[in-house]
């Protein structure tokens, strides 16, 4: 169970996960030992999983994101997952209920590209597409 000191500390390091425990030490009064610990604690209890990174796509080369509902056409998905994984435009990937097998999230250069991606996935099933005109959070 977490606190609201905790969650103070885990949204600061969700705005910056290479924020100092001293600092955040400041903003939710506690030592930066004290964070530390808490932030151990955390990690050791699964809470926090993994200390990352946000990518600016568009520096990167890849300013379109496409939103993809796929809608399989086996039951067996290995191969399809397989695809998802080793694919480097697919940033997020969902087995999803409701309409749709999977959601993914992609980033891509230009239209070339995201047609070369969904002509792959035509090998699995069938799919719709949703482009992001603006990101809004």
């Amino acid at each position: 169970m977490i606190d609201h000191t905790d969650q103070q500390i885990l949204k600061c390091l969700q705005q910056d996960s290479r924020m100092q425990w001293q600092e955040i030490g400041k903003i939710v009064h506690l030592t930066g030992q004290a964070v530390a610990t808490r932030i151990r604690r955390m990690q050791d209890d699964g809470i926090i999983e993994a200390f990352t990174i946000t990518l600016n796509y568009e520096k990167l080369c890849k300013p379109i994101s496409a939103f993809i509902t796929v809608f399989m056409n086996s039951s067996n998905h290995t191969p399809f997952r397989i695809f998802i994984e080793n694919h480097s435009a697919v940033v997020e990937a969902h087995r999803i209920s409701g309409e749709g097998c999977y959601w993914l999230k992609i980033t891509i250069a230009d239209q070339k590209e995201l047609s070369e991606f969904l002509d792959g996935i035509l090998l699995y099933g069938n799919y719709r597409v949703n482009l992001s005109i603006d990101k809004i959070k």
